[in-house]
């Protein structure tokens, strides 16, 4: 069932909120909707195992989607993380798990106008020109409507559903639980590191005004093209749980995979110039990139960049490491590569472990490695792509390691995933080498300290 509404608040002198009573009981309400929604998809798998059948795999995948749907929150926001990642799901889990990025179940106009009062107050209808109360996106952690402002101007209302700090730690909890569960049955990765960075980006996306900051970071960063764009925030009619910007219109990703080789090459080129620039000159990624936070104006001549609350901002020494490792591979120089893995926090590196990182890097850098124009897949079928590397990774592993995966490393890897499933749907040709080369030019670890460290003091964030 859809998160709840929290009550109205007693203004009794007196009875003013408890802080620590009322994050407890949303985290008991939290804990009670998780696992009423994943009991009901349990019950589901297992009729449909017991009963079978030829499609039984498609029916347990829209199961799970219909429950962590109904969720939100951030097991949904994992399930769509796993979705991208090789040989973790079935193909049939992974379809349906990847429509809830950009298909995913919306909240009803009761609920739109209760969250609308209590960001902005009774009269919150009066300060729009108009307001859709039907949601144009839903997404894990909140929902997008259409509106203008008084004078006409169009705008997107990013609203938070309610009690999602709650709704996060419980969460959080349930998938510390989940890794420690991981680590006893896998035994080739530590992923206890990767709770915690998850943790951590995840609180900052409940932070609309931190969005909206780095929503201008981006903003200034390719203030001089016109053809990568950002909404600009609108701060009288946003909050720290509603984020109010301008519209802009584009259409999605998919409906460029039928363009001309010409449109989509370009497309393709507009995607690798705003996730791969802000990296190698300010640090800053964008740690989500699946394919409904971009849109693109017909024949792709301008990219709209729309979700900006899972950017990552890295030490400039770990952007380093990103290069090192590029040009150790590269040149086949084994001090860079372990220097590399190194610099990112990867410990006892023995060489064993070194050609085990190895494969999965080689399949990461590949397109970037190969001087010539290619597709991303280079002739491996879209499903199949990256699977057999993730599987000699976790059999070797499996004897080799485990592997304590750095905290930094995990929105770095999820992102290339990301990334590169765009190209994929595209069927994009390129030089990915030259395009790589293009965005180091002039890159050094000093320079980008100190840019980096500009651009987030004009916008008012810290490192």
């Amino acid at each position: 069932m859809p998160p709840s509404d929290p009550p109205a608040p007693d203004t009794r002198p007196g009875s003013g909120p408890d802080p620590e009573r009322d994050r407890l009981s949303g985290r008991v309400r939290r804990f009670a909707q998780v696992g009423a929604g994943l009991a009901g998809a349990g019950a589901q798998l297992s009729a449909n195992s017991l009963f079978g059948g030829s499609d039984a795999d498609a029916r347990n995948a829209r199961a799970l989607k219909a429950a962590l749907g109904q969720l939100k929150g951030p097991l949904m926001k994992a399930a769509q993380m796993f979705a991208t990642v090789p040989d973790l799901l079935t193909p049939e889990m992974a379809a349906e798990l990847a429509e809830l990025q950009t298909n995913a179940p919306s909240m009803g106009r009761p609920f739109v106008r209760r969250r609308m009062a209590a960001e902005l107050g009774a009269d919150w209808a009066g300060r729009f020109g108009s307001f859709e109360l039907d949601a144009a996106h839903a997404a894990s952690l909140g929902q997008v409507h259409r509106a203008t402002d008084p004078d006409g101007r169009r705008l997107a209302v990013k609203l938070q559903y309610p009690e999602m700090q709650s709704a996060v730690e419980s969460d959080l909890g349930q998938l510390r639980a989940l890794i420690g569960l991981f680590r006893r049955l896998d035994g080739s990765i530590d992923p206890s590191e990767m709770a915690d960075e998850i943790g951590a980006r995840l609180r900052e996306e409940l932070d609309y005004q931190r969005e909206a900051q780095l929503m201008r970071l981006y903003a200034r960063f390719f203030a001089d093209r016109d053809d990568i764009v950002s909404p600009e925030p609108v701060e009288a009619l946003s909050t720290r749980r509603l984020l109010t910007m301008t519209w802009l219109d584009g259409a999605g990703l998919l409906s460029f995979k039928t363009a001309p080789l010409e449109v989509r090459n370009r497309t393709a080129a507009l995607l690798f110039d705003g996730w791969w620039r802000p990296m190698t000159h300010i640090g800053v990624i964008h740690g989500d990139p699946h394919l409904g936070n971009y849109s693109l104006t017909p024949e792709a001549e301008r990219l709209n960049l729309l979700d900006y609350g899972c950017v990552r901002i890295f030490p400039p020494g770990f952007v380093a490491g990103v290069v090192r490792l590029y040009r150790g591979l590269a040149n086949d120089d084994r001090d860079e590569q372990v220097e590399a893995y190194r610099s990112w926090g990867f410990k006892g590196l023995t060489n064993d472990l070194v050609d085990v990182l190895n494969v999965w890097a080689r399949f990461i850098y590949g397109p970037l490695l190969d001087d010539r124009v290619r597709t991303v897949a280079n002739g491996v079928a879209p499903g199949q792509y990256g699977r057999a590397e993730a599987f000699k990774v976790r059999q070797a592993l499996k004897e080799k390691g485990p592997v304590t995966i750095p905290r930094e490393f995990v929105f770095m890897d999820r992102a290339a995933i990301g990334l590169g499933a765009a190209f994929l749907h595209l069927g994009a040709e390129h030089n990915w080498r030259a395009l790589f080369e293009a965005s180091l030019e002039g890159f050094s670890e000093d320079a980008l300290a100190e840019r980096q460290a500009e651009a987030l003091a004009a916008v008012g964030l810290s490192a």
